[in-house]
């Protein structure tokens, strides 16, 4: 089996793989139909609004963090999983009723978008950690690529369906459909071989539980510099929603299908991310940092594109390096932190990854309203740079990064390694231009530019 797709070797995995392909799919057709009433239906194109429905279904991740993360080491994940995925597949039906009777009311689209949030919550932990009694530690990082490229490959099909869906029966049905797709998720859960999970070793039990998993976090700067990265881009960064539904309706004056096309593109990306990922034996640090610049610059092309078509291209762009961002984020969080404390630490995590959008998204929405969907979007772009250069002042303080310059020859930048001084792949090395007038002096000429990348790996 190739190395891309070597997690396929495991029967639980195909099964939670093809259970979530199809749950995933009828997400993202909620979320479009979602955001498209709010903004079309209950409300005058309020970029606020759909801001405040992300606030509240994303914000029960960071309010419930202690509690989430504790049930998800403490209890049967797959057990846990059933429970919340036939609460979230009622709650779509709930409001897919409301929404065909004619009656939708914005303050009920914010009532389910909290429930949702509250049954998320506890989800999410135990749906990313679960990875872990699919496979073996040394395919975990290409499985949670995998479940990445499902995520993303649900989005190019879910969001030009639920577009075409909403103009020919309206949006009421696509959150019947997305209530119905959650049977293939419990049913992958009830079918799996127990007999194959693999066992793993229980947090403690005790008052002091809720409080372990900050405290493990607190000991180890490489998990706080990723939390830190995720925060700045998943606050400030990660309104996709925002962005192209603004610039949907307010810039480009497109209808629904446009809406939906738009998703389904930045999906391109994200899954051409996910799949790269999937190849690599180890996520590296340097990579993330190296992703969250380029997400800023695909922020700052998508925000002066002049076009829908120019836009959505810039949108593949932007796909690519925040898929990668965060599957580099996910793989080196759970590879790294100790079995007993990985769903504590994984719902620090999408704590903090979803939680900040509570935040962020009213705030972007507000840029939108006020200034426009392209200064919107410009503030994902000042978070990628932020992100980038906190990234680098870290690898600066913790991983002895320094810098020489020679004033002859052609300086340039090589890697190496303190530990074992192994050399690094020529494409880790970048060429630097000085200006002409540039000037040191000469005991402070060196042979070349030398960065020392110690890996504090665990």
């Amino acid at each position: 089996m190739s190395a891309m797709f070597r997690s396929f070797s495991d029967y639980n995995y195909r099964l939670w793989f093809g259970g979530a392909l199809v749950s995933n799919i009828g997400t993202w057709m909620q979320r479009i139909a979602q955001d498209w009433i709010v903004l079309t239906i209950l409300t005058d194109n309020d970029a606020v609004a759909v801001g405040v429905v992300m606030a509240l279904q994303l914000g029960p991740q960071l309010l419930l963090v202690p509690w989430t993360g504790m049930v998800a080491d403490r209890v049967d994940r797959r057990v846990l999983l059933m429970v919340t995925q036939a609460a979230m597949g009622l709650l779509g039906l709930g409001l897919g009723v409301i929404v065909l009777s004619g009656a939708a009311q914005l303050w009920q689209v914010y009532l389910f978008a909290l429930l949702l949030g509250i049954a998320s919550a506890f989800d999410a932990p135990a749906r990313q950690s679960f990875v872990s009694n699919l496979v073996s530690d040394a395919n975990l990082s290409n499985a949670v690529a995998l479940n990445s490229a499902s995520f993303n490959g649900a989005r190019m099909i879910g969001p030009a369906l639920a577009g075409v869906l909403i103009a020919v029966v309206g949006a009421g049905w696509v959150f019947v459909i997305n209530a119905a797709s959650f049977a293939a998720v419990l049913a992958s859960l009830t079918r799996m071989r127990r007999q194959d999970l693999r066992a793993r070793q229980k947090g403690r039990g005790g008052p002091g539980q809720l409080l372990d998993g900050f405290r493990y976090v607190s000991k180890r700067p490489d998990i706080v510099i990723v939390f830190i990265v995720i925060a700045i881009i998943g606050t400030f960064g990660l309104n996709f929603q925002i962005f192209t539904s603004t610039m949907t309706t307010a810039v480009f004056r497109l209808d629904s299908t446009a809406f939906g096309l738009l998703s389904s593109v930045l999906a391109v990306g994200s899954v051409a991310g996910a799949l790269l990922s999937a190849r690599r034996e180890t996520p590296r640090l340097r990579l993330m940092f190296a992703s969250a610049g380029l997400f800023g610059f695909s922020c700052l092309l998508g925000a002066l594109a002049p076009s829908y078509l120019t836009f959505a291209l810039t949108l593949v762009l932007l796909g690519f390096s925040a898929q990668t961002l965060m599957t580099t984020a996910n793989s080196s969080v759970q590879l790294t932190t100790a079995p007993e404390f990985r769903g504590r630490v994984m719902a620090l995590y999408m704590a903090i990854f979803m939680g900040g959008t509570p935040i962020g998204a009213p705030i972007v929405g507000w840029v939108a309203n006020a200034y426009g969907p392209r200064w919107a979007i410009g503030v994902g772009a000042a978070a990628g740079f932020a992100a980038a250069l906190t990234g680098l002042i870290w690898m600066i303080a913790h991983q002895h990064l320094r810098v020489a310059v020679q004033a002859h020859g052609s300086p340039r930048f090589v890697v190496t390694h303190d530990g074992d001084g192994r050399s690094v792949d020529a494409l880790e090395t970048m060429p630097i231009v000085l200006p002409e007038d540039f000037a040191v002096e000469r005991e402070q000429l060196k042979d070349e530019i030398v960065i020392d990348e110690v890996e504090n790996r665990r």
